[in-house]
Order: structure tokens, then sequence, then C-alpha cells
């Protein structure tokens, strides 16, 4: 089983294939990753990988965080993920992790933070019909009856209501790789993925 990638959303575009046909693409910087800390059953109970992503100065890190990134020779990494593996005998502290192992025609799952929207209301967070418009009316766009009175006398928890939509995690699977450029560390990805242009997102392979 091979390890995924931390990298950053670039941006959307389309791509035109032999037939003319236009497809909706995502571009995505993916790496290059050091492995900084590897874990097995008898230290940490499991066996996983972490990996660290884009370099930054030593100053925004605390010192514990300096600490665990010198025991792998790593330089400061923003960054930290951690996947879950199998074995840990084919991967080193200090290892370089690129787009290499990436093929075009492979099925990725792509996970990051989706737009948030802020507070929001009924109509655009759970898709509510809204009330009549004509003149006199006064419920446009309001909930109307949120549940009965005397029985059961109150409002069960989880009622679709008004409130923050968006910024959650989001995982989206079985999206194909179109191209790789792995001199430039860039992946075009069929579809759509989570999150704006410049947000970080975490790529595993099926």
């Amino acid at each position: 089983m091979s390890i995924g990638l931390l990298g950053t959303k670039i941006g959307m575009t389309q791509i035109f294939d032999n037939k003319g046909v236009a497809i909706p693409v995502t571009v995505l910087k993916l790496g290059p990753c050091m492995i900084t800390q590897l874990k097995d059953h008898t230290s940490d109970g499991y066996t996983a990988v972490q990996i660290g992503y884009s370099q930054i100065t030593e100053k925004l890190l605390t010192k514990a965080q300096l600490g665990h990134l010198n025991k792998a020779g790593a330089p400061p990494l923003k960054y930290l993920c951690e996947y879950r593996v199998n074995s840990i005998n084919n991967f080193n502290l200090g290892q370089i992790i690129t787009v290499d192992q990436l093929k075009i025609g492979d099925l990725i799952n792509v996970s990051g933070n989706c737009i948030g929207k802020g507070f929001t209301g009924y109509q655009k967070r759970h898709n509510f019909s809204r009330g009549p418009m004509s003149h006199g009316s006064k419920n446009h766009r309001q909930p109307g009856s949120i549940g009965a009175g005397t029985s059961p006398g109150r409002v069960f928890p989880g009622k679709n209501m008004a409130g923050r939509m968006g910024g959650q995690k989001v995982s989206i699977k079985n999206l194909q790789v179109i191209d790789i450029h792995k001199e430039e560390h860039v992946v075009i990805l069929k579809g759509s993925i989570p999150g704006k242009p410049g947000s970080i997102i975490s790529i595993n392979k099926k």
C-alpha cells in the first residue's frame, strides 16, 4: 500500500480530449513531501507513516515541533499528515515522496476543507422551499413550524435550521489522474475537489 501526498490546490480549468470533448479538471501541486516519523505496533500500537509538507522558517514553529522534526533530520515543515500502512519496511526517515508514485489513469481519493459559507439560512443550507412572495405574505424565507406543541413539547436535536455552513473536511473518491508534470510536481485531476485555490489537500491512492 502506497502512502499519500500533501499538496496545494492551484485552481480549475478545462482541457479537450481527442474527440473535442471539454473535460473539467483541477490542477494540484503535490509534494515533495518528507517522511518525518514511522510508527509501529511495538511503540505506538499501530503502523503508520507521517509526512511533512511546505518548508517555513523556524520562527513559526515551537521548540517541541522543531525537536520532533530534528529527529528525522527534516527542515521546518508547516503541515504534517499521517497515513496508516500495513508495513513500514519500505519506508525510511527523511525519505522524499513525490508524484513519481502516481500514473496517468490512476484513481485517487482527495480530502480537504470545503469553502466556508458562514452563517446561512434555511433555503441555502437545507434547500427549504420559500413562502409566497405576494403582497401581504409575511413568510418569505422563514422556517415555519419547527415542531408540535403539547407533544413532545420540544424540538428534537438535529433539526434542520439556519447555522454555519461549509468549512468542514470533505473527501471525494475515485478522481482520475488526467496528466502529470513530474518536474513541476503538478497533477491534473478530472473533476472538482474541495477548497478554494491555495488550500491544502491530502490525497491517497485506492
